[in-house]
């Protein structure tokens, strides 16, 4: 009956504004129709995949090696008795690639707390520092460990760019971490993080959107989630329904927009070379 409303009030709202836009409203810009049917659509989309989702439909993820490979990562360190390094890049919580580092760590804090683990997590930004204990902090009492999670766990070093790097590098240096992560946002301090990690013969997994940084990270490290993998990485780990379809709609609006730019380049191919006239052509290729 709830989702009778739902697409009922959605329907609604739809026909309302394409009523107004037909009346020519003065609150509505007829020239932005296109965008307009476009955000519905996208809209319609996600909420139809979460839907779908939270109903037990299964959808499939295509396994990532990078994700399977950090519980093998913390069962190295809990074998060589050494703590797991987890770097969450050198921005705030401001970018989306922070926060998707943020709930990956969620995730191996987990881990830790199982295994019984030491975990390092050494942050350059305050707001980070507090997000990233409040995230340990809750992985530890899920997995029933309250007692193993303290404080320092997560510990600020410094807001500078390389004096952060350099913070980084001693603790290597000196702890020799069996497994060292970096997930998160990073600049030029990538590959210096990198090198210094398999100096000490650490096993390395990174996850970043940069697309600068990542050359250096899949050279360096024995595996690197890239770009969209790494935003993927919450809704794998965890299997929660809404995250699941979240990125299947994700992927669907993708496929739209792809067959639509192709239909669009056809079109002008067919309208230029031998012109065969398409009234949707200005529709496709409007601004």
């Amino acid at each position: 009956m709830k989702d009778k409303q739902f697409w009922l009030v959605t329907g609604g709202l739809a026909l309302a504004f394409l009523i107004f836009w037909i009346a020519g409203h003065p609150y509505f810009n007829a020239d932005r129709v296109v965008m307009f049917i476009a955000i519905v659509a996208i809209g319609a989309t996600l909420l139809y995949n979460i839907r779908m989702a939270k109903r037990g439909e299964k959808f499939y993820l295509r396994p990532i090696p990078g994700l399977k490979a950090i519980e093998e990562a913390v069962g190295r360190s809990t074998e060589m008795g050494k703590p797991v390094l987890y770097v969450p890049g050198i921005m705030d919580m401001d970018q989306v690639e922070t926060v998707a580092g943020v709930i990956i760590l969620g995730h191996v804090a987990k881990m830790t707390a199982r295994y019984e683990t030491s975990l390092n997590v050494p942050v350059s930004r305050s707001i980070v520092m507090k997000a990233a204990r409040e995230t340990c902090h809750e992985s530890y009492m899920l997995e029933g460990r309250p007692d193993l999670f303290h404080d320092d766990m997560v510990h600020y070093l410094t807001d500078d760019q390389f004096a952060y790097a350099a913070g980084v590098n001693g603790i290597m240096v000196r702890e020799k971490p069996a497994a060292c992560l970096y997930m998160g946002k990073f600049y030029a301090e990538s590959l210096i993080l990198a090198e210094t990690g398999n100096s000490i013969g650490a096993i390395q997994i990174a996850g970043t959107a940069s697309q600068a940084q990542i050359p250096f990270f899949v050279t360096a490290c024995d595996y690197t989630l890239i770009g969209e993998e790494f935003f993927a990485a919450s809704a794998y780990l965890s299997q929660k329904p809404e995250l699941i379809g979240g990125v299947r709609g994700q992927d669907m609006v993708k496929l739209g927009v792809i067959s639509v730019i192709l239909l669009a380049t056809v079109l002008r191919v067919l309208y230029e070379t031998w012109g065969i006239g398409f009234d949707v052509i200005k529709l496709l290729t409007v601004q």
